[in-house]
């Protein structure tokens, strides 16, 4: 059992949660509230993970972290060390990839609060963040939760992108799911299947106990003797 490499991704799942949320909840709110033309482009922009190849995001990220653009260069001169095959890129490819699993459940939890909520939110007098803050985010809050179990889960599990990005250092980059690659290259069936199966029962349990709270949430917003 490679635990460095569980840890590894478990601190990776953690972090992309912790950087990529906030930017969720803001990006999905102003897509939900908003309309303008164009608006189909953006969220095709933000769509694109769900569709392309790990690979090819991998690639066209690994080409902008490279130490030949500004990006790179930027960040060589600041840390001292590449952003390419550094956990810090790790994290920058897991939040570029998990966008969609974040943005779009959240955007159809803001989608489903009614237009009458927020006016008369203002009718009240409330501010923005007030409304924002009491109103909006509790009615939204089984998206965010729906949005926070699957991007961890997805992170755990990414192996195309970290693979691209990250290669395979051992304590830094070495995530499980390369890990399981490895022991399979190696022929080590034995500590692949208790990694494969200990990376399928923390995504079930996860995923499981989410939705159980969704559910238990949604049943007690309903009116009674509906």
């Amino acid at each position: 059992m490679d635990w460095q490499a569980i840890v590894l991704s478990l601190r990776l799942a953690v972090v992309t949660l912790f950087v990529l949320l906030p930017l969720a909840v803001a990006v999905a709110w102003w897509l939900a509230v908003t309309s303008f033309k164009g608006k189909a482009w953006i969220e095709g922009v933000l769509a694109l993970p769900l569709v392309l190849p790990p690979t090819v995001i991998g690639y066209y990220l690994l080409v902008a972290m490279g130490s030949h653009t500004w990006l790179g260069q930027l960040y060589e001169r600041l840390v001292g060390h590449t952003l390419a095959f550094s956990f810090t890129g790790l994290v920058v490819a897991s939040v570029i990839f998990n966008i969609p699993f974040a943005v779009q459940p959240i955007q159809r939890a803001f989608e489903a609060i009614p237009r009458q909520i927020r006016e008369a939110a203002q009718c009240c007098g409330l501010t923005f963040w007030q409304a924002l803050r009491k109103i909006e985010l509790p009615l939204a809050w089984p998206g965010i939760l729906s949005a926070a179990v699957m991007t961890f889960a997805h992170t755990l599990g990414e192996f195309g992108v970290v693979l691209m990005v990250g290669g395979n250092i051992p304590g830094e980059t070495r995530t499980v799911a390369i890990s399981i690659y490895d022991k399979v290259q190696a022929f080590d069936l034995q500590a692949a299947g208790q990694m494969a199966l200990l990376l399928l029962l923390v995504s079930l349990v996860t995923i499981a106990v989410s939705y159980g709270f969704v559910a238990r949430l949604m049943q007690r917003r309903r009116p009674a003797g509906a």
